[in-house]
């Protein structure tokens, strides 16, 4: 695999924000362990023209950049805040974009914030069915915080940590597999 990259994708809106620095603390988390470049974007990235677009062709230059980026990504970490239960708006509009088979088999991590516990089912609810209908491969564990895991916008939450260091461990085995699939088919 030349150059692997992960890259995160955050359904934020607004900076700063808890949850565009939680998805590129795991970004880089797995960037350093595995030895990938990596790259972190939101939907404040994206810019106006997300909004107007009904097609992936309809995004401006810096937009179609990002989502290029994103689908070629080899690991994608993708989160977002909760809101009403779910993720934002434009974040799954953004998803909307990409063609149905272009994520498949990528290794996705799954993250989300939200402002207390009773949001936690986010990322099985409706994260996972979101990649699950891409057919990406949703890693196992998946990682919700609350407001209280975080200290002046950084995660500190131990056991959050602990769940976080998991999710990474597992990108390593999908890349190892990978990588040991690549030689054997050679």
């Amino acid at each position: 695999m030349p150059n692997p990259t992960v890259v995160g994708f955050s359904g934020n809106f607004t900076r700063p924000s808890k949850t565009r620095g939680f998805v590129e603390q795991v970004v880089k988390d797995i960037a350093r362990q595995h030895g990938l470049s990596a790259s972190t974007y939101d939907v404040e990235d994206l810019g106006p023209s997300l909004g107007q677009a009904k097609w992936a062709r309809d995004l401006d230059e810096q937009a179609r950049a990002i989502l290029d980026k994103v689908i070629n990504a080899d690991v994608l970490v993708a989160g977002s805040p909760t809101y009403k239960g779910s993720y934002t708006g434009l974040f799954k509009h953004f998803f909307d974009l990409i063609d149905p088979a272009a994520l498949r088999g990528k290794p996705v991590v799954l993250l989300a914030t939200g402002g207390g516990e009773r949001h936690a089912l986010i990322v099985e609810h409706q994260l996972r069915p979101l990649f699950g209908f891409f057919e990406a491969l949703a890693l196992s564990t998946a990682v919700y915080a609350t407001d209280k895991d975080f200290a002046d916008g950084v995660l500190r939450s131990e056991p959050i940590l602990k769940r976080v260091a998991q999710a990474v461990g597992e990108v390593g085995l999908v890349l190892a597999n990978r990588s040991g699939a690549s030689v054997a088919a050679e």
